[in-house]
């Protein structure tokens, strides 16, 4: 893979495979069966399983994990592959339970990635709110992603489990990706408000990131989301801007090029 091309592969769910030249990342790895979770206090249901498994996928230079906590983000079979990749870049709270070869990173701190062959990534940390405001007791620390080239930032920006907020549009002020990877679905686990970006969310994003191109994921495979990468796409074409989204097709690697 070219480095003046960037390769996304969605697996399910927050689960995608990013390759930039030699460089292989994974974001939020989820690789278990569907099936029944857990019940009480917040339903966890599964209801597809991975497009790849975890030998499938092979040699990974880091895992982007935004948080550690909920089971639809890490569950049992992303965990147990976290010790055999490079780095594990996630929240201070996160590493802290993980241990390992965990980082974390506090927001818009910097670490660069060197991979085997040399190629080089800034990996930027991005502040995230996992629903409406006051929720962090409940829900946690959560990150998003910024990677870079030739500075922070350019290449593609992993928004994490977020809703739009402050934190989001500052994002959008410091930095200029290439290619934004949001975590949509609506997710409402807990009750009517959503814990993750919807169609309002994500054309706040547009509207932020004006030349970025627009991927969704995180909208299917668990029972909490009540909005689709299909209803994403019509609320997109509603405000005539079906040009800034693309849509991914499961386990089939999307391919942008970066010299357009």
């Amino acid at each position: 893979m070219s480095s003046s091309s960037l390769k996304l592969t969605l697996i399910g769910g927050p689960t995608v495979l990013i390759e930039y030249g030699a460089l292989r990342l994974l974001t939020d790895p989820t690789f278990d069966p569907p099936g029944l979770y857990r019940e009480k206090p917040v339903r966890f249901e599964k209801t597809s399983g991975p497009a790849l498994s975890v030998e499938e996928i092979g040699r990974l230079d880091a895992v982007l994990l935004s948080h550690d906590q909920h089971l639809d983000n890490l569950d049992s079979a992303g965990r147990a592959m976290l010790p055999t990749v490079g780095t594990t870049y996630t929240t201070k709270a996160g590493a802290k339970r993980l241990g390992g070869n965990a980082l974390g990173l506090a927001p818009f701190e910097t670490v660069t990635l060197e991979g085997v062959g040399g190629e080089r990534l800034l990996v930027t940390a991005t502040p995230a709110r996992h629903g409406p405001v006051g929720i962090e007791p409940i829900s946690g620390d959560v990150v998003g992603f910024a990677l870079g080239r030739e500075k922070p930032g350019d290449l593609l920006y992993v928004t994490g489990d977020t809703v739009w907020y402050e934190g989001t549009a500052e994002v959008a002020r410091l930095f200029s990706p290439k290619v934004v990877l949001l975590f949509t679905g609506a997710a409402e686990p807990r009750g009517r408000f959503h814990m993750t970006m919807g169609s309002e969310d994500a054309l706040e994003a547009a509207h932020a990131f004006p030349d970025a191109l627009l991927v969704p994921a995180h909208n299917e495979g668990w029972v909490h989301f009540r909005e689709n990468q299909d209803q994403l796409a019509h609320a997109f074409s509603v405000f005539n801007l079906d040009d800034r989204l693309k849509l991914f097709e499961k386990g089939k690697p999307l391919v942008v090029d970066l010299t357009a």
